[in-house]
């Protein structure tokens, strides 16, 4: 059995009930981070052995974790912050075990890109969340395939991208664009600006920004044309 486990992504009370009693049940926690997550387990005084698990090592420990957990060891996986799988660590375990019938159970929970969306104001009927954009290759053409995308879409982002991240797509979706940028949700610093591209681009560059980062950007309107 594998557990996705979501945890707090700033508030250490933003975590179920259900998820404590899971992580106290397991045999092992898969850690994005090992430091980050024996904070939390140790605010909840939860004793458990945990194993690195991310980006850099997940490739070469996966097939030691599917036999495990294929031969019936019971573990839970979680990131720094948030729901596994969700631009972190996860998909390819998670995977793998679906392709060799191991039991997954996801737990509802904390994630950024949610409170984001629904405090921004904008449309939340129909969004396309997109993650971090990618860095140099394939950054134009996904910009380009989402200029005239009507859904209200939605991006993970570094403070010192930012700023960079809001002038491409105010030069790819036009500089009036409504938006909205939210940062350190949760937490006591917690802060969303609404406005255009140009201003909430105007408005970062000219503080230091710190803090997890998720814009929210409004859909593609189409022009109307007579009466309509």
């Amino acid at each position: 059995m594998l557990y996705l486990v979501p945890t707090p992504i700033g508030n250490l009370k933003d975590i179920t009930l259900r998820a404590l009693e899971v992580l106290k049940e397991v045999e092992v926690i898969l850690a994005e981070d090992t430091r980050n997550t024996s904070h939390l387990l140790n605010h909840y005084q939860i004793s458990k052995p945990v194993t690195p698990y991310h980006q850099h090592n997940e490739h070469k420990v996966l097939r030691h974790l599917v036999d495990q957990l294929a031969a019936g060891k019971k573990m839970a996986i979680v990131t720094d912050a948030g729901t596994p799988g969700i631009s972190d660590p996860g998909f390819l375990l998670i995977r793998e075990c679906v392709k060799n019938d191991i039991k997954v159970e996801s737990l509802p929970g904390a994630t950024a890109f949610v409170p984001a969306l629904i405090n921004s104001g904008l449309p939340s009927n129909r969004f396309s969340f997109e993650g971090f954009l990618p860095l140099k290759k394939g950054r134009h053409s996904l910009l380009e395939s989402l200029r005239a995308d009507e859904r209200t879409l939605i991006f993970y982002e570094s403070p010192v991208r930012l700023v960079k991240t809001l002038n491409d797509l105010a030069a790819y979706f036009g500089a009036d664009r409504a938006c909205s940028v939210s940062r350190e949700l949760t937490k006591l610093f917690e802060e969303t600006k609404r406005g255009s591209l140009a201003e909430v681009a105007a408005y970062f560059s000219e503080k230091t920004v710190k803090g997890e980062i998720v814009i929210v950007v409004k859909g593609y309107e189409k022009e109307k044309r007579g009466n309509e």
